[in-house]
């Protein structure tokens, strides 16, 4: 496995609770049938994975350890959600026998992985023929902004950096239609979706989440150890990104890269 860039800062937290299975995986939505059973690869905390569940008849939720895994845990206990059970996977190499699901999820995974080709190759082997293997990951140099700002044009850089010196992708989301036909699959849609923050709640959202991971996260650690940045440059990206979210026109967009695969 490669290092987990982001961490489990309150910051990172913040971010993925957000999540749904509305706002993170709709082109997932129309798929979905009750009688199915769904492995959802990297649960993370979970919100995600309890909607999942509430559309199928049974989901499995993994994560790398078990301390990330008692986030999925905790979301499932407090949504009071019954048909989730957990496992402890690495994605490169799965303990589950061929042909279990009928769906394999995975949403902002593949990006923080060693091999994404060899994650495909085995959430493919684990969906049933006819089954669906659905993935969508961020690309990080398709995100825009306004207004215009170097700071976050630093954060960018900065960020990107941290991502591929863990052995990751932080623009996996222009990739994944690739990386599937190098996997083996063969019957591919490929497609994007957007995130866009532009409100002034939804600006102070993201902008106070990313101040936040860039000067007390694992990644503000990583670029500090690494020589990369000092804790005065965090400190002026993070002052970058309050400005971001105070400008009345400021507006984000995240782009995502989508596949929905079948074996």
């Amino acid at each position: 496995m490669s290092t987990y860039t982001h961490g489990h800062h309150e910051s990172v937290l913040r971010s993925h609770r957000w999540r749904t299975a509305e706002n993170s995986a709709a082109y997932l939505l129309p798929e979905l049938s009750p009688q199915q059973r769904l492995l959802d690869v990297g649960a993370g905390p979970g919100t995600i994975t309890v909607d999942l569940a509430g559309r199928v008849a049974q989901v499995t939720a993994t994560e790398i350890g078990e301390s990330e895994l008692d986030l999925s845990r905790q979301a499932a206990q407090e949504s009071g959600v019954t048909n989730v059970d957990f496992r402890v996977e690495d994605v490169h190499a799965l303990g589950i026998e061929d042909d279990a699901y009928d769906v394999v999820h995975a949403h902002q995974v593949l990006q923080h992985v060693a091999d994404p080709v060899q994650a495909l190759r085995e959430m493919r082997r684990v969906a049933r023929p006819g089954g669906l293997v659905a993935v969508r990951d961020s690309d990080y140099a398709g995100f825009v902004w306004w207004p215009e700002s170097a700071e976050l044009t630093e954060w960018l850089r900065l960020y990107r950096l941290a991502v591929r010196a863990n052995g990751g992708e932080p623009d996996a989301g222009r990739r994944l239609f690739s990386w599937a036909r190098e996997a083996g699959f063969t019957d591919i849609r490929a497609n994007s979706s957007t995130w866009c923050y532009s409100a002034p709640q939804e600006r102070s959202w993201w902008g106070g989440l990313w101040a936040d991971r860039f000067t007390d996260s694992a990644v503000a650690r990583q670029l500090v150890d690494s020589g990369e940045a000092t804790t005065a440059d965090l400190a002026r990206v993070a002052d970058g990104w309050r400005s971001w979210a105070e400008a009345e026109d400021g507006w984000f967009s995240v782009l995502h890269g989508e596949i929905l695969a079948r074996p």
